[in-house]
Parts: structure tokens; C-alpha cells; sequence
């Protein structure tokens, strides 16, 4: 299996090579009315065919832009193959994107149709549509209510996905045999640090190197079996889960199964007992204090036990070996981690962590309670996946791993860890400037910094860039919304914090004109930091923060905030000279209030 996606020219032959081994063996899965139902591989494949022949039918051609709004479900994956097999480019686009989000991408990808799962949302993208009047046609999974649709068509998903199979079968491989690596597959939008998302130029052969270096760690370190099932829960428009939850089980062979929610995912991951997961480190914390919690609930014998393998998994993490742990670690390997591994199937090899940084102390807890995690480590610009831990370089948790496979790995002078090969994007779409910074002589520079130890695994000490990555694996800009906040008259200077964090979270200078008003209008006192504590003051700032959370995607919203003692200036140490705020000074003076904006 690994030499078919080593020499597979793209991502559509690959498929359609596994969907003629696999015939009618099960592929994709999903609940329907309360059960779960999947689609064969050979059904896969015809409806893959015909909706790319139905698309070139609609007037696309070859590397026209197709985007895709829609959350998991086997309409994704379809639907992404199929834009490829039409000789196109997906765009996929987040299902919480704001209208102002879908206007940036349609209109900086100039794409020719949308493929929209749902009524719901259609609603944020049906006026992006209309302002930007680039897309020709819509195309609706489910029923569309068809509103005034101005310069576009709307076609139905049952129409798209009718006719010949076997014709549109030859159709698509005339088309595809002239495809290659090169060639791009899909853009990707990730939030740059001047605002505007940026879109991710991924080709065939960057993703098709990513699938082949991670089914070699599975194939090694694990096994590949008949019966391998993933379960899809992180959204696909996210370059991890395209590539890690879509792109390798087609690449191994495997079942893809499409999770409900996550309110529903531990019956899920019950339920379809997948063998492989790709998660990010805050799924791992819900589910460790979901786990910790239950235990502890039971006392006794139980939490006993897990306390005995936390110990004992501590100072293995550790290297640090005590008189009498073997004896422990077999005892709690009898009467723990079976019942903890059913929790999770019963046939789970081994969960994927990343998209963010994993707290070391988590990763202990699940290697403790029997479950293999790997932390994997990378970027939406290298396919994504540049590294990741795996049992045979020995695991440890303060790493992301040594190189995958292809993947050559340089530290630069100032410590930032710098990328090369197939997997390394061909730039940023439309926008040469930030590509020529961003790959230099081949090298993508990543913009963190870090080292490799002495085993070649990759240490990250730090950031370079000022991207915020929540504890979801969301890369949030925070110039784009400290920019939006001080637009608002309330407010002079805001700095937005929360990295490994579940939301974002302000800290707000009130501008000194409007601030000075208010008081005179109120009949307050003119002091700062009595202000900070006055009810009717906060709700005002607050009004201000709420009208520019109207205009961010839900992960960008800033939930919270606090108010600054004083302005940020150059005297103070919060300013540069070129009147650029310094972070680390601002988190240093109020580091301890922001992190109480995520207690109570």
C-alpha cells in the first residue's frame, strides 16, 4: 500500500485504485435516523465520477475553484474527489466562517461554484454570494430553499450525482492521467498575521507525501489491518483532518466513520470502535477529566489503581525506574486499561494529537491508562504534518517527534526550525510577497523555534510568529481582531490572548476622549482604575466588544476581556518605537488577569 501512494500521480487515481480493491467493502459511515449506515467504496467511486462529469457539464474547467462549505459527513469526501476529478481546485471553507470570511475567500479565489450542505448554512454565505458575484452555481447536499439567487444557479445534489456511471468512470480517468503531484489539489484559508486568510496552495504530491510518510509509521509501528476504521471528527476544512483523517485512510485502505459532535463523540467512538483517531489536545483534556472524574466518582479499587498507573506512568515519562513498578504496571494492565480501552472501542492502536501544542502531563495520563498517543507536529503550509512521535524513536512527550519520512529538517541561526521537501507548499495563493517570505531556497520557514535532541526528534521551545492557536488546533490572527477593536470609538489599545486556550480573551484601553466623556455624561470620577470596577462602565466597553464580535467567526470571538491600568506606551515598556505592542511585557504585568478571565 505504501509504494501505491508513493507513485500515484494524484489524489483521484489513488482513490479510484483502492475503491476497485475494495469493491464492495464498507467506506464511509455515518448515523442516519439513529443507525449507522455506510456507503461501499465502489458507490463511492461512481458518485465521485459522475459529479465530476456533472460539474464539467456546468461550464468548469480545469483549475477552476470549487469551494466547499459543509461539515463531516460522506458529501465531503465525495464531493472534495470529485472537484479533483473534474480537473478543479477545492476550496474548502469553515462551517463557522462569518459572511465578511466567505466574501475574502470567494472573492480572493475567484471560485466558479460553492457546494453547500445545509439550509443553515447557506444563510451567511447566500449574501457573500451576492456581493461578490463570482460564483456561477450552488450546488445544495440537502434541499436548498431557493432564494433570489442573482447571477448564480442553484442544482440539487440527486441532479449532480445522476447519469452513466461507467461513462463518467472513463471520463475521469482521461482527465485525471495528465494530473500531477505538482498540480494543486485544494487552498486552504488560514488566518495570516496581518488579518486576511491566507490561501495555502497544497498540490497532490504534498499531501500524497504526508499520507505516505504517516501510513508508514502505522504500517511499522502498528500494523495495518483489513478493518482499519477512522473516526472523522475534526473539521475537514482544516488542513490536519484533510490530510490525516481523509487522505491516509484512503491511502491505507480504511473505513472512514463521521462522528455526530462532539456532545455525542464518546458514544461514537463506542459505537464504530475506530483503530485510529486524529484528535486535538483539547479533546484529550475533556475526555482525561471525563475519565478522572468517573473514576474518582467509583473510589476504591479504582482510583486506586489509577493512581498506581499515573505514578508509575510518570516516572516512566520521566526515565526514572522504581523497585517494584513492573509488578504495579502489570497488575494495573489487568484490572484498568481493559475497561478504560473499551471506553474507547476496545481496538484503538493509537490516537493522533495536533494541530496545537499537547500539555506533556495529558499525554502521560492516556500512555499511562494503556492507549498510544502520538504527537505530531506541523503546519497547514507543509501539508500539514512536517513530524511525529512514534514507539520505534522511543516517545516522549516534551517532543513532537522525529521527521516523517521525506521530510528534511534544518535549525537556522536564530532557532527557527526550517522545512524542505515534497511536502512544502508552492506558495500562497495570490499573494507572491508572503510567499517569497515565507519559503526561502526551498526552505519553508515555519516561524517557530526550537531544536532537535539527541534521538533527532523536534523540540519546540517557542513561537516566532504572533499566531494564537487555541487548544482546538484554530490558528487565530490577533492583529486582525485587535485591529477590529480599536476601530470601535470606546476603545484606544487591545491585546487579545489565548493560546492553548479554549477562547479568546481581551485586555481593553478605554479610549481617553470617549473615557472622559463618559464620566462627564455619567457624573463619574475621572480615575482609571476605579473605573475598571464599575458595572455600567464595563457594559459599555462591553457594547463595543460586541458589536466587533458580530463580524468574527465564532473562535475569534473574544469572550472576555479586562481592563488595563494605564496605556500601552514606549515609556512603559508595551510599546516598541514603531508603536507595535509587546506581548510578552503586556502577559508579564497581566498575565494573572487574564488567566482569571478563564475562572468563574
Amino acid at each position: 500500500m505504501l509504494a501505491d501512494i508513493d507513485t500515484a500521480n494524484n489524489l483521484v487515481e489513488l482513490f479510484l485504485k483502492r475503491a476497485d480493491e475494495k469493491g464492495d467493502s464498507a467506506f464511509l459511515g455515518a448515523k442516519i435516523d439513529g443507525s449507522w449506515q455506510t456507503i461501499s467504496w465502489a458507490e463511492a467511486a461512481n458518485r465521485v465520477c459522475l459529479l465530476a462529469e456533472n460539474l464539467r457539464a456546468l461550464g468548469l474547467r480545469d483549475g477552476d475553484r470549487v469551494c466547499l462549505v459543509s461539515e463531516n459527513r460522506p458529501e465531503w469526501c465525495i464531493a472534495d474527489l470529485a472537484i479533483m476529478a473534474a480537473g478543479c481546485i477545492t476550496v474548502p471553507t469553515y462551517v463557522t466562517n462569518t459572511e465578511r470570511d466567505h466574501v475574502h475567500i470567494l472573492d480572493n479565489s475567484g471560485a466558479k461554484a460553492v457546494i453547500v450542505s445545509t439550509e443553515k448554512l447557506l444563510r451567511p454565505l447566500h449574501g457573500a454570494l451576492q456581493a461578490s458575484g463570482v460564483a456561477e452555481h450552488v450546488i445544495g447536499i440537502e434541499d436548498l430553499h431557493r432564494q433570489q439567487s442573482g447571477s448564480f444557479e442553484f442544482h440539487t445534489w440527486a441532479k449532480m450525482t445522476a447519469g452513466d456511471a461507467a461513462a463518467a468512470r472513463k471520463a475521469v480517468d482521461q482527465r485525471i492521467a495528465s494530473i500531477g503531484r505538482g498540480d494543486t489539489a485544494c487552498i486552504i484559508y488560514t488566518s495570516g498575521t496581518g488579518g486576511a486568510p491566507r490561501g495555502v496552495k497544497q498540490h497532490h504530491g504534498a499531501i500524497l507525501c504526508n499520507a505516505a510518510g504517516a501510513a508508514e509509521i502505522l504500517s511499522e509501528d502498528f500494523g495495518i489491518d483489513d478493518d482499519e476504521r477512522f473516526l472523522s471528527f475534526l473539521p475537514l476544512s482544516h488542513a490536519y483532518e484533510h490530510t490525516g483523517g481523509q487522505y491516509l485512510p484512503i491511502g491505507v485502505g480504511a473505513q472512514i466513520y463521521y462522528a455526530e459532535g462532539l456532545e455525542k463523540l464518546a458514544s461514537n467512538i463506542e459505537e464504530t470502535r475506530p483503530t485510529i483517531m486524529v484528535v486535538v489536545p483539547r479533546l484529550f483534556e475533556v475526555l482525561r477529566t471525563r475519565i478522572m472524574k468517573q473514576v474518582q466518582k467509583q473510589g476504591g479499587l479504582a482510583e486506586k489503581l489509577m493512581n498506581t498507573a499515573l505514578e508509575v506512568g510518570e516516572r516512566r515519562a520521566e526515565g526514572r525506574k522504581q523497585f517494584g513498578d513492573g509488578a504495579k504496571d502489570f497488575v494495573v494492565g489487568k484490572l484498568l486499561r481493559p475497561k478504560i480501552r473499551q471506553r474507547f472501542g476496545g481496538r484503538m492502536k493509537a490516537m493522533v494529537s495536533g494541530g496545537a501544542p499537547l500539555n506533556p502531563e495529558v499525554g502521560v495520563f492516556f500512555e499511562s491508562m494503556g492507549l498510544t498517543m502520538l504527537q505530531g507536529y506541523g503546519q497547514t503550509e507543509a501539508g500539514p504534518v512536517i513530524s511525529c512521535n512514534r514507539p520505534a524513536a522511543g516517545i516522549k512527550m516534551d517532543t513532537v517527534g522525529p521527521p516523517m519520512r521525506g521530510v528534511d529538517i534544518k535549525i537556522a541561526e536564530d532557532g527557527e526550525i526550517l522545512c524542505r521537501g515534497e511536502l512544502v507548499m508552492h506558495g500562497y495563493w495570490q499573494n507572491q510577497g508572503e510567499t517569497e517570505r515565507t519559503i526561502r531556497d526551498g526552505w519553508l520557514h515555519t516561524g517557530d523555534i526550537g531544536h532537535l535532541d539527541d534521538k533527532g526528534r523536534i523540540v519546540i521551545t517557542d513561537r516566532k510568529k504572533d499566531m494564537i492557536v487555541n487548544d482546538k488546533g484554530d490558528n487565530i490572527a490577533p492583529q486582525k481582531v485587535e485591529g477590529m477593536l480599536t476601530l470601535q470609538p470606546e476603545i484606544g489599545q487591545a491585546m487579545v490572548a489565548g493560546d492553548k486556550r479554549p477562547y479568546i480573551v481581551g485586555l481593553i484601553v478605554p479610549d481617553p476622549e470617549w473615557q472622559l466623556e463618559w464620566c462627564q455624561a455619567q457624573g463619574k470620577k475621572f480615575d482609571c482604575k476605579q473605573l475598571q470596577d464599575l458595572p455600567e462602565f464595563k457594559a459599555a466597553v462591553r457594547a463595543a466588544v460586541d458589536r466587533v464580535n458580530k463580524d468574527l467567526s465564532v473562535t475569534e470571538k473574544v469572550r472576555q476581556f479586562a481592563i488595563a491600568d494605564e496605556p500601552f506606551t514606549i515609556e512603559n515598556e508595551e510599546m516598541t518605537p514603531s508603536m507595535k505592542i509587546r506581548r510578552h511585557k503586556i502577559k508579564e504585568r497581566y498575565g494573572d488577569r487574564l488567566d482569571g478571565l478563564y475562572r468563574g
